[in-house]
C-alpha cells in the first residue's frame, strides 16, 4: 500500500497534488443520521457558485453510477441479514468507484469537492457503531478512499435522538431503523475522532436554525477556502453582521 502511494499523485493528510495538476480543496460533512449535512452541503455549494467557484457536489455511497447501485443494495431494508464485514467493504468498493471517477479528477482541476460522507463515516459507523476492529476498520479505508484524505471534515454535532426522528420522518432505511443506541455510539466515535484529528477534523454545532449553521459551517472552512475568507473579509468592511 505505501509503495503505491509513493508512486502517484493521491492527496495524503490534506496535502495539495504532489504533480502540481491541480489545486482543489476536498472537504466532507459528517454527523449522525439526521444532523442536516445535505442541507449545508446545498448551502455552501451555492455560495461558491455565486462566487464563481467551480464546486462538484456528491453523497457517500454514491455519486456515480455504480456506487449508486452499491447505495441501493447496502442502505435496502431487504439486505437485513448483511453481515458487518460485507457492509465495511461495500462501503469501501463505493468510495474507491468515487475517488476514481470524480473527485480525483475534480481535484486536479482545482474544483473545490463537498462529499455528503467519506472515510470517517466508516470510522464511526463501523468501528464505532458495530464496534469492528478499528485497525481493520481504518486499513479499510485506506483501500477505499485511495490514499485522498479531506483537507478539512465537518462534523455536524446533534442530539441523537432529535436528530435520528428528523431523519425518519418519512421512513427510515436499515441503518436509520436500528434505532437511537447505533446512532449514540456513531456520535460518540465521531467526536472521539475530532479529538484525535483536531486539524482536519472540526464539529460544528448543528443545533438552530438552517442560517445559524451556515455561518458556523463557513467560518470553520474559511482557512481551507479562500472564497469564503475573502467573503467574511468583506462582509466585515461592509458592516454585515453574521
Amino acid at each position: 500500500m505505501a509503495q503505491a502511494q509513493q508512486g502517484d499523485s493521491r492527496l495524503r493528510g490534506g496535502e495539495a497534488m504532489r504533480d502540481g495538476a491541480g489545486t482543489g480543496v476536498f472537504v466532507s460533512f459528517e454527523g449522525a443520521d439526521g444532523v442536516g449535512k445535505s442541507t449545508q452541503v446545498e448551502a455552501l455549494a451555492r455560495r461558491l457558485r455565486d462566487a464563481g467557484v467551480e464546486v462538484v457536489s456528491l453523497r457517500e455511497p454514491g455519486g456515480t453510477a455504480i456506487s449508486e447501485k452499491i447505495r441501493q443494495l447496502v442502505l435496502s431494508p431487504e439486505s437485513s441479514d448483511m453481515c458487518d464485514e460485507c457492509e465495511l467493504l461495500l462501503f469501501e468498493a463505493a468510495r474507491a468507484q468515487l475517488v476514481g471517477q470524480v473527485i480525483r479528477p475534480a481535484l486536479r482541476r482545482g474544483a473545490v469537492v463537498l462529499c455528503d460522507r467519506f472515510m470517517d463515516s466508516t470510522y464511526a459507523y463501523q468501528a464505532g457503531g458495530r464496534c469492528m476492529d478499528e485497525d481493520v476498520v481504518r486499513t479499510a479505508n485506506r483501500l477505499g478512499s485511495c490514499g485522498v484524505v479531506p483537507q478539512r471534515t465537518l462534523v455536524l454535532d446533534l442530539d441523537p435522538s432529535s436528530a435520528l426522528a428528523r431523519a425518519t420522518a418519512t421512513g427510515a432505511d436499515r441503518l436509520e431503523a436500528e434505532g437511537v443506541r447505533l446512532q449514540e455510539r456513531v456520535r460518540a466515535a465521531y467526536l472521539r475522532l475530532a479529538q484525535l484529528e483536531a486539524q482536519r477534523v472540526r464539529v460544528v454545532d448543528a443545533s438552530g436554525t438552517k442560517e445559524k449553521v451556515a455561518a458556523r459551517v463557513e467560518a470553520a472552512l474559511a482557512d481551507v477556502i479562500p472564497a469564503l475568507a475573502g467573503q467574511d473579509a468583506e462582509d466585515s468592511r461592509q458592516g454585515g453582521a453574521r
